[in-house]
This record gives structure tokens, sequence and C-alpha cells, in this order.
């Protein structure tokens, strides 16, 4: 995942030190009912499309933008499905982060699903009964957005 400018900027005094940030994640259907990913191209992994809003971003604005620059696809954010505190990710040179994950429910507007940064190896569209290998998060989100059931929230106090 590229890193923005404002956190390099950020790290240049900070350090390796806990930054505690926003972050987004898309999950992106399409008319067949179909759901959008990508295989990242730092952990080789299929995984939904997210990324850190810029400074004064809407959160829905930068997910919409996290679609388009990752997967060439159109999208319209619909509602937040989820809204949750990760645990701590410590990056391979000692950059420790945490992420406040906002999950919007995205359709698909046009555009063809393709590789269109760096950030990918692959990005196709699943259908749910046959998603690739994906992590807990991803599973819980897809099928959150499923549902017509209130935004998600975590309830524990602690991670």
């Amino acid at each position: 995942m590229a890193t923005p400018d404002f956190i390099t900027t950020l790290r240049e005094s900070a350090g390796h030190q806990l930054l505690w940030l926003p972050g987004v994640t898309a999950v992106v259907f399409d008319d067949e009912g179909r759901v959008l990913l990508n295989r990242r191209s730092d952990t080789r992994k299929w995984s939904l499309i997210g990324g850190i809003p810029d400074p004064g971003e809407q959160p829905a604005v930068c997910a919409v933008r996290e679609v388009q620059e990752e997967t060439a696809v159109h999208c319209v954010a619909e509602r937040v499905v989820l809204v949750q505190a990760l645990s701590p990710v410590t990056y391979e040179n000692g950059d420790l982060c945490q992420y406040m994950d906002i999950t919007f429910r995205c359709r698909a507007l046009g555009g063809e699903a393709r590789v269109n940064d760096d950030e990918s190896l692959d990005v196709g569209w699943f259908p749910v009964d046959g998603l690739p290998d994906l992590n807990e998060f991803g599973v819980l989100r897809i099928k959150q957005a499923m549902t017509e059931a209130p935004t998600w929230f975590d309830t524990t106090t602690s991670l």
C-alpha cells in the first residue's frame, strides 16, 4: 500500500511510534451481486479495497476514490455497514499503526475491473458463494454489507 504524503511527513517527527489513523473499506457489488476484490501486491492475498483518507477528505469519498484508483471501477457509496477499531499493525520497516475502519457498501456504476495501480496484482469480481481465500476481516464485512441490518460496531472495551 502506498503511504500517503501526510503520513510520511508525520513519520519524520513521530518515528516508528503508534499512529492512530482513519481507514476505509469498500464492499463493492455489481448488478449480478458479485463482490469486487483485489490481490494486494504487499501481501499477495485477496482483499477488499481500502485505504486512508487524506486530511479533510470525507470517508465515503475516499472509499470511492480508492476503488477507482486500484481497480478502475466507478462506484457510489450507499451506506456505512461497519465501524471498528482494528488491532495495531507493525509494518516491515517498524512503523506502528492502528486504524479506525469505516466500511461502506458500494454499488458499481461502470468501468472495467482491472489492475489500475501498483497496489494490486490482480482484480476481479467474485460471487459471494465462490470467494477466494479471504481473511475474517473481509468475510465479516461482506456478510454485513449483504444485509439491511443497522451499522455493526464492536462493543468490547479492548482489543
